[in-house]
């Protein structure tokens, strides 16, 4: 009775000769089982959740909300074109999260020549309280140096003024003087300032989208812990290891936190959102490196070898956006007038340092690609879904069945060792019989 069973556990185990037979050492991958049409499906299902999102974006409320504030229009004397203009921004709740005050210069000929010509901001900003009292929030005047770039049939370009990341008041006061256009070729006809800031049904709209996708995250991250949880994490695949690291970031990147930036007037909440999207974003790029370098590398990745280089470079990017975010928010904290993008002098040295680092890391993912479409054709078709199949045998439950491991030793196997061979193939997981026991095996 026990020889009956033994041959017929080896009729299922082996298969004709010269077929490679997949016998998954690691945690086997839901992929494995699933059929064409279900593949099919998959890829219809979160496509068609992808055009929701995007139809919903489109349908939704607009981003930003718009105030115009023309303060000079056809005046007489050069004085007034100049300024100092007193604006009055429009009543403002923490659903309107941020601020900008921006500027518009219309010239008084509409067939110029294209020119720049440099001028000077000075800003004053100050607080409305809710009992209308007016509280100075720098008695220092912000002045900042700005170009004024005019075109044919174009016009002039819009120049930003001030960006407050998050309101500490119900209204603002801001005394604004341009200074340097006094003696302007063509002339100022027409200076229209715009208050801009986020629409508040956009932003209750956004708390609930948030909400969904934080809910919907940790769900899905519940649901991958829990098919793995049979499963010892040395039986893990690479992928499934990543799996349970970009899971709980990307909870981070949805940002449980997001509420509070409508809560607490502070600086914190939004700088905390901006740190999460980098540290998931570069996780990602990191995944990539390790998962197409895995292709190749089977076996023990070492950290020091494997790890560290990729971490290295994937470091820098986070280091250098992670800089540049907390860099503008204490700069425009301290002056609102202040601008990244214009005073780009100060940022040289880390954009170019950015760049070479991002000009590394695609060059590095590029030659890890190429290097892995020659191994993919010795592999079977994988990367895509990383939870276990529902019918999975892993290593605790062999090695806690003695049964189970006495019908796999026989007698011949005891005496004259294995009857098959381990291949050294990809993912440690193909193992090739042999087609002189793959006939004895036949004939018992």
């Amino acid at each position: 009775m026990c020889l009956e069973v033994i041959c017929s556990c080896r009729k299922k185990t082996f298969r004709p000769a010269g077929e490679v037979y997949q016998m998954d050492m690691l945690a086997p991958m839901r992929l494995y089982t699933l059929s064409k049409r279900h593949f099919v499906l998959v890829f219809v299902f979160f496509l068609i959740c992808f055009g929701l999102t995007v139809f919903i974006g489109i349908a939704g409320p607009r981003i930003i909300e718009e105030t115009k504030y023309p303060v000079f229009t056809n005046a007489a004397t050069n004085g007034s074109k100049t300024g100092p203009f007193s604006l009055y921004s429009p009543p403002l709740s923490t659903y309107n999260q941020q601020l900008w005050l921006t500027c518009s210069i219309q010239v008084s000929q509409s067939d110029v020549a294209d020119f720049k010509q440099p001028f000077q901001i000075n800003v004053l900003l100050k607080g409305v309280m809710q009992d209308a009292s007016v509280m100075h929030i720098t008695d220092d005047v912000h002045q900042r140096l700005r170009m004024l770039h005019c075109a044919p049939q174009r016009g002039c370009d819009e120049i930003i003024v001030m960006h407050l990341g998050y309101l500490n008041y119900t209204q603002y006061q801001v005394n604004v003087a341009l200074k340097g256009l006094e003696n302007l070729t063509y002339g100022i006809r027409n200076v229209t300032f715009m208050w801009k800031r986020y629409n508040p049904s956009f932003s209750q709209g956004e708390i609930w989208f948030r909400f969904v996708f934080v809910v919907l995250t940790f769900m899905v991250t519940c649901m991958f812990a829990h098919s793995l949880r049979k499963f010892s994490m040395r039986d893990w695949g690479i992928e499934q290891k990543w799996m349970s690291i970009l899971l709980p970031l990307l909870l981070l990147y949805n940002d449980p936190f997001f509420p509070l930036s409508f809560l607490v007037n502070s600086w914190f909440p939004g700088t905390l959102d901006a740190f999460f999207q980098a540290l998931f974003l570069c996780a990602l790029l990191l995944f990539w490196l390790c998962v197409y370098h895995g292709i190749r590398v089977q076996g023990e990745r070492k950290c020091l070898t494997f790890y560290l280089p990729k971490m290295l470079i994937v470091g820098l990017i986070w280091l250098s956006a992670v800089t540049l975010g907390i860099w503008q928010t204490v700069n425009e904290l301290q002056d609102p007038t202040y601008q990244y993008k214009v005073d780009i002098d100060n940022f040289q040295g880390m954009k170019i340092f950015f760049l070479l680092v991002v000009v590394l890391y695609v060059l590095y993912l590029v030659f890890l690609v190429v290097r892995a479409c020659s191994e993919l054709k010795h592999m079977p078709y994988s990367a895509f879904v990383y939870s276990p199949s529902k019918n999975a045998m892993y290593d605790s439950q062999l090695k806690d069945n003695p049964a189970f491991s006495m019908l796999n030793d026989s007698e011949d196997e005891v005496i004259y060792g294995s009857d098959y061979e381990e291949m050294p193939l990809q993912n440690g997981r193909a193992i090739k019989a042999t087609s002189k026991y793959q006939d004895e095996s036949d004939s018992d």
